[in-house]
């Protein structure tokens, strides 16, 4: 078991509905300590690809890419679901179903802050349909951008939005992928996976 499955095991709660529960330390209340050990993991897992601006979803992946960004010592830039006044100029949108929240936002991001010369990792804390990577893909790749990798906290491996990701040739890391959860004994079941 790896530092974040021990700690899912330790400190997380499954919910009916295959929820889990991680605010005590990782997206309400963040242990930062953790998050650096986060950043630090992928940076080892993503150290051959020259990832200069590291993109995720407000705002639960805010907290973790802020740790990623630290440890590439590159920009951190986050998809706003809502445009307010202070954002000006052109932008790139995309829709964006939310599988926490049962909403669809548009998700923007200032047509300054991406580029043609930017190699960007994307960022979340969770992936379940993959919603909200395809919205941050479709983002990157109107900007001319390139992806060049998807890094998740936490992945459910039991629905289908990392297998279509990586059956579309994304490199993704997932540092825990839950293959099932029982809500009334707790129990947590993990892939196994190599480089973890």
């Amino acid at each position: 078991m790896n530092f974040l499955e021990e700690r899912i095991v330790k400190d997380g709660v499954v919910k009916p509905g295959n929820v889990l529960k991680v605010e005590s330390f990782l997206n309400h209340q963040m242990d930062i300590a953790l998050m650096d050990q986060i950043g630090d993991e992928f940076k080892h897992r993503f150290a051959d690809k020259p990832i200069n601006k590291i993109l995720t979803i407000e705002a639960s992946g805010i907290g973790i890419a802020c740790s990623v960004a630290r440890a590439f010592n590159a920009p951190m830039v986050f998809a706003k679901k809502s445009k307010s006044i202070n954002i000006d100029g052109e932008m790139y949108v995309a829709e964006v179903e939310s599988f926490t929240h049962k909403n669809t936002n548009q998700v923007i991001v200032s047509k300054k802050f991406l580029s043609p010369n930017d190699h960007v990792l994307i960022v979340d804390d969770f992936l379940a349909n993959g919603c909200a990577l395809n919205g941050l893909i479709a983002i990157v790749e109107a900007a001319g951008a390139t992806v060049e990798g998807l890094g998740i906290v936490i992945e459910k491996g039991f629905q289908d939005g990392g297998k279509n990701l990586r059956a579309k040739g994304y490199h993704l890391e997932s540092l825990a992928i839950v293959e099932s959860m029982n809500a009334e004994t707790g129990d947590i079941q993990f892939r196994v996976q190599e480089n973890a």
